[in-house]
């Protein structure tokens, strides 16, 4: 013998699948919208592209003749009286203040993260993808920052410095 009655709550099932679905796409559709809209892309005077290595950063200044430097960590026997110990780097990031900078970032190796605390700026180097990031920078100063991904051994040991000049 067959139960035919198996499909009698079929409708209300419908409705009950079907109406979350439909609430949740008019609450995902303003939200897409915003967050294309804070995706803030304006003419950056100034691109600077990341990349990170074990245990390293390299910098291409894209916009100026492809100029590449690496920056490495100073050892505690190079510091001079007043450096942080575990923050200097041999080369520093240089930008310009009152300038929107686009930063690429990206990894060659494992997951990384370019992050500088007080310029508000954390964004994740991932291997194989450029992550950007925009940012205008009004105060001139030295800001130190380190990559806070657990990236390996010696993740700690890799210090970002940039220097905002007017």
């Amino acid at each position: 013998p067959t139960n035919t009655n198996i499909t009698n709550a079929q409708e209300m099932e419908t409705i009950w699948t079907i109406l979350p679905a439909i609430i949740l796409v008019l609450i995902a559709l303003p939200s897409l919208r915003i967050l294309y809209l804070t995706d803030e892309i304006n003419n950056p005077s100034f691109t600077i592209k990341s990349i990170g290595h074990q245990w390293y950063w390299t910098y291409e200044y894209t916009d100026y003749g492809g100029l590449i430097f690496n920056s490495y960590m100073l050892p505690p026997l190079f510091l001079n009286p007043g450096d942080l110990r575990l923050l200097e780097v041999d080369n520093w990031v240089v930008l310009p203040i009152e300038a929107p900078v686009r930063m690429m970032i990206t990894s060659q190796d494992v997951l990384h993260s370019w992050t500088i605390p007080t310029l508000g700026l954390k964004m994740d180097a991932v291997p194989g993808r450029l992550n950007q990031t925009t940012f205008n920078a009004m105060r001139p100063g030295v800001y130190y920052g380190q990559c806070s991904e657990i990236c390996g051994a010696n993740h700690s040991f890799m210090p970002i410095v940039a220097e905002l000049i007017p």
